[in-house]
């Protein structure tokens, strides 16, 4: 991918929309109010609750629009006959072909995810139609044939419409922002379009009406397939703009009110009056995140094979690099021929992420007509939970009586990302005595209550919250909320940024932490914890956890339309209530209360007065300074005065 058109991706945000968003961030103290229309008055009420009354028209979004006539669109066809020549011919175990990985990914089971139905449930409950926005990303071939008007899962038909994000989809995506590097094909198909799309995300997608297919190989001159498919080489599909269409995503009910510094309820019955995401209120931004971030301004090195599969180079630099990592195989059952030979670069289509548990849940309650097997779940599983421990890394030191954990970021968005959906990391300390027994631990999590106490911990996640006007609206309370389309405002935001952050370019796409600070290029976090007396070794783990037993619960609880709530709560329990995941595990045998004990071996001397002249200046980088005595970011004569007063034999 060059750097010209990356930075043509990351820079569509006009950044002198920066705005300074800090009352609207505030959390319980909100004063300003959504000037509600009065026809929202007259929802309907279920549950005690009053929806809504919002229209497709309020979800409306550009780009390729619903067309059920086969004559003027090509219906999106089911992948199974994608199976017949990228699937299946590398043996049951091995799960590397396109088609294999990808229907054991959370891509291919998008549709069936128990958790999103379950939430696009409540969703049209809370704003009429709503669910037509995220059946437009999650079951895309529903969408463009027509069947998501009602924004109800109950008109998708069995089959295509439940294949989630599928081959052919993806495949005949054409780049949704006109550039001279666009084939001539695709500068036609988006000058015809009667809404082309001015900005990335919000399944703005552009596909393709006729059975075009495209992909990044060159190589391939002349169609292979036995339907005499046409065949595109397709940059796009390089890039990591193709990620943006579904994870860059904003509600477009609501937009920013610049003047009073909020986000208002549109007038009803109206697309949004931009189109332009900035206005509107964000939900995730994990393309922009990427977009501002050090992967996207040049490429962050990994030699260490943390991530990239077999990357020539280890240059990080697309979301394709990461979560597609290249492998040496071939694409197409007959890869032993040219031009199907076996590709070093042939990108794996497992999409790993971080998801641990909905695909069992998948598979225990659609079985293997899924496509999956146990045997395949567990193999992705084992994907996602290497993906999660290579995001991160964790470091520890002690300074004098309490012990300083930090938390490293090394992906290229936030840690975690995405839409919360109950998704967290926390730090968990336990601190063991000589005897090795266990006298002390913050962050607790009982496994099989699924619960965490929070209050002696640091919990990295994302909170949202509805203001007063729109709670009073909808007989709601105010304040933190899970509800995801009435939701105008982020009540906190402490998520460890990426390589290359900057305030500046966050809150410029609506991503800059809230009720947290982090400085510009910081991509770590610390937390200081005291150390129990008696205490001679700590043992501390990063956690990450799918989805909370507070929003399950939420969904269960929050469902009075029909069972998928209980059906997605059920499926949790019996897939282990997303049991979180160690990401890192790290120990340290304490020493005695030496704040100045650079090297940890239990004494203040000439050993540690050497390492504080070594490492003199400012101490800044994602590695804790042990040097940095005093704490004040920079290693200096406090730091040297700290050691001589501590000095022991």
């Amino acid at each position: 991918m060059s750097n010209g058109r990356n930075g043509r991706r990351s820079n569509i945000v006009d950044r002198s929309k920066s705005r300074s968003r800090s009352a609207l961030w505030i959390t319980a103290g909100i004063t300003c109010v959504a000037l509600i229309p009065a026809v929202a008055m007259s929802g309907n009420r279920r549950g005690g609750q009053t929806q809504l009354p919002t229209t497709v028209e309020d979800f409306f979004q550009p780009g390729t629009q619903p067309e059920p006539d086969p004559q003027q669109f090509h219906p999106i066809i089911d992948s199974q006959e994608c199976r017949l020549c990228h699937g299946t011919y590398l043996g049951p175990q091995d799960h590397s072909e396109p088609w294999d990985a990808w229907v054991n990914s959370m891509m291919g089971q998008a549709t069936r995810d128990p958790v999103w139905q379950a939430a696009v449930t409540i969703a049209n409950q809370d704003a009429r139609f709503s669910g037509e926005l995220c059946i437009r990303c999650h079951a895309p071939g529903a969408w463009l044939a027509g069947r998501s008007a009602s924004g109800s899962l109950d008109d998708l038909q069995e089959g295509t419409d439940f294949d989630g994000v599928t081959c052919h989809f993806c495949h005949r995506g054409v780049d949704p922002i006109a550039s001279p590097e666009n084939p001539a094909e695709d500068t036609q198909i988006l000058a015809d379009l009667l809404y082309p799309p001015q900005y990335l995300g919000n399944a703005k997608y552009v596909v393709d009406p006729d059975d075009v297919r495209r992909g990044p190989f060159d190589d391939i001159t002349e169609d292979m397939n036995m339907h005499g498919v046409p065949i595109i080489v397709s940059a796009f599909h390089r890039e990591s703009a193709i990620c943006a269409t579904c994870h860059d995503v904003s509600n477009p009910a609501y937009t920013y009110d610049e003047p009073n510094n909020k986000y208002v309820l549109n007038a009803l019955n109206a697309g949004h009056p931009t189109h332009d995401p900035q206005d509107m209120m964000p939900e995730q931004r994990t393309y922009s995140e990427w977009a501002n971030s050090l992967f996207a301004a040049g490429g962050v090195q990994f030699n260490d094979g943390r991530f990239g599969g077999n990357h020539p180079t280890g240059l990080m630099q697309s979301c394709q690099d990461c979560h597609m990592p290249d492998r040496f195989t071939g694409g197409c059952f007959a890869f032993e021929f040219p031009p199907f030979f076996p590709r070093e670069d042939m990108p794996f289509h497992g999409f790993n992420g971080a998801n641990t548990w909905v695909l069992g849940a998948v598979l225990e309650q659609y079985g293997p007509n899924t496509g999956m097997s146990q045997d395949s779940v567990d193999a992705a599983r084992a994907r996602n939970v290497d993906m999660l421990r290579a995001a991160s890394d964790v470091e520890i030191a002690q300074l004098a009586n309490q012990l300083q954990v930090r938390v490293i970021n090394w992906s290229g968005h936030k840690l975690p990302t995405g839409y919360p959906e109950g998704r967290r990391l926390w730090v968990n300390v336990k601190f063991y005595d000589a005897d090795e027994n266990l006298i002390d631990e913050r962050g607790l999590y009982d496994f099989a209550a699924a619960q965490l106490t929070e209050n002696d911990t640091k919990v990295y996640q994302v909170k949202f919250g509805m203001d007063k006007n729109i709670a009073k609206s909808v007989g709601l309370p105010s304040g933190e909320s899970f509800h995801l389309v009435l939701n105008n405002y982020i009540a906190m935001d402490n998520r460890i940024p990426p390589l290359g952050f900057t305030n500046t370019a966050f809150e410029a796409v609506q991503a800059e932490p809230v009720a947290y600070a982090y400085d510009d290029g910081q991509h770590w976090d610390d937390t200081l914890f005291a150390i129990p007396e008696g205490a001679a070794r700590t043992v501390v783990t990063l956690y990450h956890q799918t989805t909370s037993r507070q929003y399950i619960e939420f969904l269960r609880d929050t469902n009075v339309t029909d069972s998928r709530g209980q059906i997605a709560y059920d499926l949790w329990v019996s897939q282990g209530k997303s049991a979180p995941v160690d990401m890192d595990m790290v120990q340290h045998d304490l020493a005695g209360d030496l704040l100045a004990d650079t090297d940890d071996d239990g004494r203040v001397n000439i050993f540690d007065l050497l390492d504080v002249l070594r490492a003199w200046g400012p101490c800044s980088g994602p590695s804790i300074c042990r040097e940095d005595v005093t704490l004040d970011g920079e290693v200096n004569a406090f730091d040297l005065l700290a050691v001589l007063m501590s000095w022991s034999i």
